[in-house]
């Protein structure tokens, strides 16, 4: 039985966490949105569980917080994600994570990559409420009491005709809180997102929901709530777009980041990349501000502007230009 505390006691709402997303949201970058503001907890790229309990430097590696107490610089929790299909090797590796120090421990049903679901890991789970079930079991067992064992799934794999029972049985392992993805595997990451679903969800588990997907603006966030019937939100895509999302969504006097302040933020990203090769860095940074330019016009002529850059000195030298001619 779990005897800790929740994160979201005696926090403002609407909660925000910060989603993870493979191949981007490393302590790099967690390290950078926490420091924006407004984030309550991150959690990290997942950690895949095939045929091993990994060795502790997997595990810094992946959050390399847990050198910090398991926070950002800036004082954000941080929570281990794992993804695997057996119950046993996830407990070890859940039970190792947590004698590293981990805050909570995550689990993963939602990833839709195909080179994951084909090694029978993230949204493929979803067809097999049972295995969901045991999976969440061993690992709340294996895990000590006062640590938070939550788990995030879509609405389904192929379609949604599980998702209440998937919900049911994730709940019934013993998991301290759920965050649905408000779409299928197949459905993806295109819009919209089926938020309705998530209060279908409330209403058959006993356990804080958490609303996430397709939430890039305020306006989103509103509606997101008011569908999901949940003040309890993950964003990913939205504040990678949008450092200062969760502060504008939370702070109504709060004063939007210009676009110029945006772009500084590629700086302080190069900062801590330099050990990247000037191309490795540069496609880093042209990921970032692709996200940058979804939102903004002004911001999409930078980036069309430095695209086909390689060279670090040449893609800052376009970068200081376009911020001090104000475009």
């Amino acid at each position: 039985m779990f005897t800790g505390t929740l994160p979201f006691t005696d926090t403002q709402r609407p909660y925000i966490a910060l989603a993870p997303m493979e191949g981007l949201m490393d302590g790099t970058f967690r390290e950078l949105l926490t420091a924006v503001g407004g984030i309550d907890h991150c959690v990290t790229e997942f950690i895949r569980v095939t045929q091993q309990v990994f060795p502790s430097k997997v595990f810094y590696r992946l959050c390399p917080e847990l050198h910090n107490g398991g926070r950002t610089l800036a004082g954000t929790p941080v929570h281990v994600q794992l993804l695997g299909s057996d119950p046993e090797l996830m407990a070890g590796n859940a039970a190792k994570a947590a004698e590293l120090g981990a805050l909570a421990i995550d689990l993963n049903f939602g990833c839709p990559a195909k080179t994951v679901n084909r090694s029978q890991g993230g949204a493929v789970l979803l067809q097999y409420p049972d295995l969901l079930n045991r999976i969440a079991s061993a690992v709340r067992d294996a895990v000590p009491e006062n640590i938070p064992v939550s788990a995030k799934m879509r609405l389904g794999f192929k379609d949604k005709s599980l998702a209440l029972e998937n919900a049911s049985a994730l709940t019934s392992g013993g998991i301290q809180w759920l965050t649905v993805h408000a779409r299928t595997k197949t459905e993806g990451y295109k819009p919209p997102a089926y938020w309705k679903w998530i209060a279908d969800i409330k209403q058959v588990v006993d356990i804080p929901v958490l609303a996430n997907g397709e939430i890039w603006t305020p306006e989103q966030a509103q509606q997101c709530q008011q569908e999901s019937e949940s003040d309890l939100l993950m964003i990913g895509r939205g504040l990678v777009a949008t450092p200062d999302l969760a502060r504008v969504i939370k702070e109504p006097d709060y004063k939007p980041m210009t676009w110029q302040q945006h772009l500084a933020l590629l700086e302080k990203l190069s900062e801590s990349l330099e050990h990247l090769t000037d191309k490795q860095l540069t496609d880093r940074l042209k990921q970032w501000l692709h996200y940058f330019s979804m939102h903004s016009e002004t911001i999409k002529s930078v980036f069309d502007t430095v695209k086909r850059e390689r060279s670090r000195e040449a893609f800052f030298s376009k970068i200081k230009q376009a911020s001090e001619s104000g475009l």
